[in-house]
């Protein structure tokens, strides 16, 4: 039997007879590396060739409760649900858009920037939210102040998603960026700079997708079904923003089980 197990496990670092003192007590400490590898070969001796587990069969009978969320999309308001023809030109002109941009990324890339454009570091989320969002749209700051002047002010209503920026950022940072805005729409409601920056980073999101994208492009089309279900005015421009990220999400990178089907 002992040549039958020395088989199935060699050992590793052989150890041959060690040269013990007669007066050697296996139930206290080892006192030197010989004694330790003796005590090891002394218990190793005492376990039972074959262990079976005492399991309480009436445990079985108990079904463990899992909360694993498996939902799709929330259907379109009535007559908002967007045609199959509709759908597919969104990811034609969407294709259309990620093949011109990885055309022209290199040339994006080397434009000077200016010099009031201060993109925030990856890991800084406040930074890329106002950065994107502005300071009134972060801020909800509903209306300009009267006596604010007519000039464009990109710290207050965001910087749009210029090709410029975007091809500087790799995809650890789109990445990053695309958790920032989801997070932050979790709690907010939809707006066209949130829209804009969305689709600018769908549209830098590399194929095939990593997990965490994955998993974050599912999250923003649920949250997007979840806020045009519940639009009150049935605002079209704002309901059509809607069906197309969620619209891109399940047909372009298919995400099909989030998909809208046409009425």
């Amino acid at each position: 039997m002992e040549s039958g197990l020395e088989e199935l496990m060699p050992r590793l670092l052989p150890v041959g007879d060690c040269d013990l003192a007669e007066d050697f007590d296996p139930t206290v400490p080892p006192r030197t590396p010989q004694e330790y590898l003796k005590r090891v070969q002394i218990e190793a001796a005492r376990c039972p060739d074959v262990v079976v587990a005492q399991i309480d069969p009436r445990k079985l009978k108990k079904k463990p409760t899992v909360n694993i969320s498996i939902s799709g999309c929330q259907p379109a308001p009535e007559g908002y649900s967007p045609t199959l023809k509709w759908q597919q030109q969104q990811v034609a002109n969407f294709s259309a858009v990620r093949q011109s941009l990885n055309k022209h990324r290199n040339h994006w890339r080397s434009q000077h920037l200016d010099s009031n454009v201060t993109m925030p570091k990856s890991e800084d989320e406040e930074g890329w939210k106002k950065f994107c969002l502005g300071e009134r749209v972060y801020s909800e700051i509903d209306a300009l102040s009267d006596n604010e002047n007519l000039g464009i002010d990109y710290l207050k209503v965001g910087f749009p998603p210029l090709l410029s920026i975007v091809s500087r950022m790799n995809q650890a940072t789109v990445t990053s960026v695309l958790e920032y805005l989801i997070s932050w729409f979790g709690e907010k409601k939809f707006t066209p700079e949130l829209g804009r920056w969305l689709y600018a980073l769908l549209a830098c999101l590399e194929k095939p997708l990593l997990p965490e994208a994955h998993s974050l492009i599912r999250q923003l089309a649920r949250r997007c079904s979840e806020v045009r279900a519940l639009e009150e005015s049935k605002n079209e421009e704002q309901i059509s923003a809607l069906n197309l990220i969620i619209c891109l999400v399940s047909r372009y990178f298919d995400q099909r089980d989030l998909a809208d089907e046409p009425s």
